[in-house]
């Protein structure tokens, strides 16, 4: 009974360990939809299990600006950058999965953060 448990133990951590994390993040949503499309086409073409993806929240960067160098300092002028970020999950990734997403070719503009979890 002492070694059931053992086990059951074991293959949830190796379930935990196998498990591919990508957070891909851009400027522009529509840029953003189209990258995470060909990453899950990729990883479905292997039949990997996918979850996602997993729209996170919007990050907004505000800077306020004077209008004015010297004159009219109640002047102000404000500008904001969106940064979209989307979550996918691919479990038990296969080393042709991983060849395959680092072989993928995405717009620029796009920023991949790969976690192996």
């Amino acid at each position: 009974m002492a070694e059931e448990k053992k086990a059951k133990k074991t293959t949830k951590k190796t379930e935990a360990a196998s498990k591919l994390r990508i957070k891909v993040s851009a400027y522009e949503h529509k840029l953003l939809d189209e990258s995470v499309s060909k990453i899950i086409e990729a990883a479905a073409r292997f039949d990997a299990e996918v979850r996602g993806p997993i729209p996170l929240p919007t990050k907004m960067k505000k800077y306020t600006v004077n209008r004015s160098t010297f004159v009219y300092n109640t002047s102000r002028e404000q500008f904001e950058m969106r940064i979209h970020t989307r979550l996918i999950d691919i479990l038990n990734p296969q080393a042709k999965v991983i060849e395959a997403l680092t072989n993928l070719s995405l717009p620029s503009g796009v920023n991949i953060d790969v976690k192996m979890g």
